[in-house]
């Protein structure tokens, strides 16, 4: 019997979250025996960098070319988060000097046989540095992410995670302070038969940062993912964006609650969030939580939240042009979720995204 301590669907963070199957995780044994390492989603047509391999959190070195990562202990930040406290001290770094930046995009493939694994990671980014990252999820069984980053002056990351396990849950904490004119985006796809639990806190620190955080959540049968982020403006100038869409069938669900925060010194902020759920099935369900938390008094802040339909005009539009009604529904849905991908900077990262959207359509 699983001893883990786990929060109650009574407490508001945590309403749309179900975190039933996470003891039953806690306690299975992972079958490494069965885990096929030949057949790795990388992404191929990006300049080659460094890549990763964790089986079970378990960092392999055969399978792995860990350049500039280095591999050991992460002081991560959990703040009582009740999952990511779970994560131990071994973890991944990826930490960068003044002007510095990987020989091309860094990979990372967390793959997991059954059990449940804890893994914390740090991304530190000095001035002017940059990194684009890409974590890759598969597998079954529970990885459970705590992230911490930290960018200074001008430095830039894209950080994109590819849920693409076959059953199971992925939890994600992101813990992330942006630096004076840093950028950080960070774009996340759900396409898998996993189940999700997004949490992150962002702050920009620093004079006109940036953060953009989002991406697609596409759930199936009786699959939840759940999104749970908050952006604070500290400094002034910064801009911030949030930018979900919800994609439901069947008996699904997917909620994303996001809220921004404006502190009184942030003048200037320039802050949007746009969250939009599309129901492909009538027992399906969307829950959308924009919220604004504004103490400064000159800024630009605005949300929108809508949950919707396909529109059945534009499939018989496409029906009447020869198009299947099932190839129809999928090329609208693509549609729908595309400026939440294409807004990935890297080509290939973000054709790979595209592809496995439509994977999961078809």
């Amino acid at each position: 019997m699983s001893l883990i301590d786990l929060p109650s669907n009574r407490a508001e963070a945590w309403r749309w979250s179900d975190l039933s199957a996470l003891p039953a995780l806690a306690d299975a044994r992972p079958d490494v025996g069965a885990a096929n390492l030949s057949d790795l989603p990388w992404i191929h047509g990006a300049e080659a960098g460094p890549r990763l391999l964790f089986l079970d959190g378990r960092f392999i070195p055969a399978q792995s070319d860990a350049g500039a990562v280095t591999i050991g202990p992460v002081d991560g930040d959990p703040r009582g988060h009740p999952l990511a406290r779970l994560v131990g001290r071994e973890g991944w770094r990826l930490q960068l000097g003044r002007d510095h930046a990987p020989p091309g995009l860094v990979q990372i493939v967390h793959l997991t046989t059954g059990g449940a694994d804890h893994l914390p990671a740090s991304i530190m980014l000095d001035v002017d540095a940059q990194a684009s990252v890409v974590e890759t999820f598969v597998g079954k069984g529970w990885a459970n992410r705590l992230s911490s980053m930290q960018l200074g002056k001008g430095a830039r990351l894209m950080l994109s995670r590819r849920l693409l396990g076959e059953s199971g849950f992925v939890s994600i904490t992101d813990r992330a302070s942006v630096g004076e004119g840093a950028s950080l985006t960070i774009t996340t796809l759900a396409a898998g038969g996993v189940d999700s639990r997004l949490d992150g806190e962002i702050a920009i620190a620093g004079e006109a940062g940036f953060a953009e955080i989002g991406g697609p959540l596409l759930a199936r049968g009786r699959q939840r993912h759940d999104a749970n982020l908050v952006v604070r403006h500290d400094a002034v100038g910064g801009m911030s964006r949030q930018t979900w869409r919800s994609v439901a069938d069947d008996q699904a669900g997917c909620s994303v609650a996001a809220r921004v925060e404006v502190a009184r010194a942030a003048q200037k902020t320039d802050a949007e969030q746009s969250l939009k759920g599309l129901l492909l099935s009538r027992g399906a369900t969307i829950n959308a939580k924009p919220e604004l938390e504004i103490f400064a008094d000159d800024v630009k802040c605005a949300h929108g939240a809508t949950v919707g339909e396909l529109d059945r005009n534009a499939i018989f539009y496409l029906a009447s042009r020869g198009v299947p009604e099932r190839e129809a529904k999928a090329l609208l849905t693509r549609a729908f979720v595309a400026d939440a991908v294409d807004r990935i900077g890297e080509q290939a990262v973000r054709d790979a995204f595209h592809e496995d959207a439509m994977r999961w359509l078809a």
